[in-house]
C-alpha cells in the first residue's frame, strides 16, 4: 500500500477510534481533568471537531487555490472561550464523524499530483496538501491516546486507597 493510500485509511478511521475510545464514558468521567491545565475527554473531543473543521478548510485551500494562507489558531483560547467544557459528548462525536467523512470524500478521488499543492502555515511555513493529511491522519490517533490516559487516571483516581 503507498504512502497516501495509507495515510487516507487512518485518516477514515479517525472517526471510528475516537468513538471506541470513548465507549462507556458518562458523567463525572467524560469531565475529568488530570491536572488543571490538562484536558478531559469532553474537551478533547470539542477540540477535535474543531480542528476537523479548520483543517477541512485547509484542505479546500490548497486544493482550490494557489499557495494560500493557513490561519494558525490558538486551541487553548478555543477550549475556553468557546466552553469546550459544556458541549454534548454526542453532538461532538456526531460532527466529528460527520466532518472526517466530509473531508475523506474530498480527499479520497484526488489525483496524487493535488497532494503536492501548497500552501503557506502562519506557523508552520510551506506545506504540501500530503503533510495536512499527515498530520491529521495522526491527529485523532493521538487524542485517543490522550482520552485513554484520562479515563485511566480518572478511574485511578476514584479506586479505593489502602492503608497500611
Amino acid at each position: 500500500m503507498s504512502e497516501l493510500a495509507e495515510l487516507l485509511e487512518r485518516f477514515r478511521r479517525g472517526a471510528e477510534i475516537v468513538a471506541m475510545a470513548t465507549t462507556g464514558a458518562a458523567g463525572s468521567e467524560l469531565d475529568f481533568q488530570p491536572a488543571p491545565d490538562q484536558w478531559s475527554a469532553r474537551m478533547i473531543l470539542c477540540h477535535l471537531a474543531d480542528a476537523e473543521m479548520v483543517y477541512g478548510m485547509r484542505f479546500r485551500q490548497v486544493i482550490a487555490e494557489e499557495n494560500p494562507t493557513l490561519q494558525a489558531y490558538d486551541q487553548n483560547a478555543w477550549a475556553s472561550n468557546l466552553n469546550y467544557s459544556r458541549h454534548k459528548v454526542s453532538q461532538l462525536l456526531d460532527s466529528f464523524r460527520r466532518l472526517r467523512t466530509d473531508n475523506f470524500e474530498l480527499l479520497k478521488d484526488l489525483p496524487e499530483s493535488a497532494f503536492a499543492r501548497t500552501g503557506t502555515h502562519t506557523e508552520n511555513g510551506v506545506m504540501t496538501l500530503l503533510d495536512l493529511l499527515r498530520l491529521q491522519a495522526g491527529h485523532a490517533e493521538n487524542h485517543v491516546k490522550q482520552i485513554q490516559r484520562v479515563r485511566a487516571a480518572y478511574k485511578a483516581s476514584k479506586a479505593p486507597t489502602t492503608i497500611s
